[in-house]
């Protein structure tokens, strides 16, 4: 079985990436059965609970202020809302809840406390609940954790040589502090990055060794493909092939073999023999609903359809106990939410 590293250098990753692409695919198959169920796959729900007006440049982003997009800002949802939204996600198979705020940084306000709330609620449904809000201090993760948070996602999105061409608002090693913080509240981690913005295979590289290289590899690894948005600077960039889309995603499986890899944004672009080679190089875990944040998403109907045709089956939720929540209580605004009194979860 492979051992699990975290000390790789970009020519051992290179060489991998760069291997003949049907000897790629069975050796990252072969990682991937040694360490995951190849017939299961994790179905996860992003829902945008405050969308628009982020003051980063990120490049590819809708949800930029700076960008003039479709996207219109709506402020921060009710938790009532957020917890209808759930409910009809795991109606629908979800067995993780993400929750995704335009926000630069977490602060401490109305608006933090009501995402715990939300957190909370979510926790109660027996669901695994993830957020990203962007940056976080130590404290605001250990307050996110004991509301009930079992992962936060933080992208790297790119290599570190890469990323200043993508974002200047924030740095590479800003992100590096807040996998951090998220690392030392308990929480598990969701970080990988997004193909397409018109870097090479050495950065894509580069990103894959920053993931592998962390003290611990991340949980979870989303591979997304660029999705261009009219009014952004990449809108009249091509995404990344598949077979990008495939190499990449198969490197991250024998890099990091025991992550859930993610094959997230762009999936509408791939075919179901596309998306089939991407769960066969080692992607085990999908976004699932219309929408992405604010980007199309493949339907639940669709989903399913794929689902039946690979004979996969939906992963449960806390499948890895060690980052599942021991116990907790639902408040009052929480209860309301769910249309109960009180609720304790042990």
């Amino acid at each position: 079985m492979d051992m699990i590293r975290n000390n790789w250098t970009r020519e051992e990753i290179e060489e991998i990436y760069n291997l003949p692409f049907l000897d790629l695919v069975y050796r990252a198959a072969t990682v991937h059965r040694q360490h995951h169920d190849p017939q299961e796959v994790q179905v996860s729900t992003l829902l945008s609970i405050k969308t628009g007006g982020c003051p980063e440049d990120c490049s590819y982003c809708s949800q930029a202020a700076r960008y003039h997009t479709n996207v219109k800002v709506q402020k921060l949802m009710e938790v009532e809302e957020v917890m209808a939204a759930a409910e009809r996600a795991q109606d629908a198979g979800s067995s993780r809840f993400c929750m995704g705020a335009a926000w630069r940084e977490v602060r401490d306000n109305r608006d933090f406390d009501k995402v715990l709330e939300m957190v909370k609620g979510v926790n109660a449904l027996g669901m695994e609940v993830c957020c990203t809000l962007g940056m976080l201090s130590e404290e605001q993760a250990q307050k996110l954790k004991d509301a009930g948070l079992y992962a936060y996602n933080h992208n790297v999105d790119t290599s570190e040589e890469h990323y200043d061409d993508i974002i200047s608002t924030r740095t590479y090693d800003d992100r590096l502090n807040t996998l951090e913080n998220v690392r030392k509240a308990n929480l598990s981690v969701c970080s990988g990055g997004i193909i397409g913005l018109g870097e090479s295979s050495k950065d894509r590289v580069g990103m894959l060794q920053t993931l592998a290289n962390l003290p611990k590899h991340p949980d979870s690894v989303p591979i997304n493909n660029l999705v261009p948005v009219a009014g952004t600077p990449l809108e009249g960039q091509d995404p990344a092939s598949v077979w990008d889309m495939v190499r990449t995603i198969a490197t991250a499986r024998i890099i990091m073999p025991k992550s859930m890899v993610r094959l997230s944004a762009g999936r509408l672009e791939l075919s179901y023999e596309g998306q089939a080679f991407c769960f066969m190089a080692g992607a085990n875990s999908v976004f699932s609903g219309d929408v992405l944040l604010t980007t199309p998403n493949p339907n639940v109907n669709s989903d399913k359809e794929l689902f039946q045709i690979l004979s996969i089956k939906p992963r449960k939720a806390f499948k890895d106990e060690s980052k599942a929540p021991v116990e907790f209580q639902v408040t009052p605004t929480a209860g309301k939410a769910l249309g109960i009194e009180e609720v304790v979860i042990s």
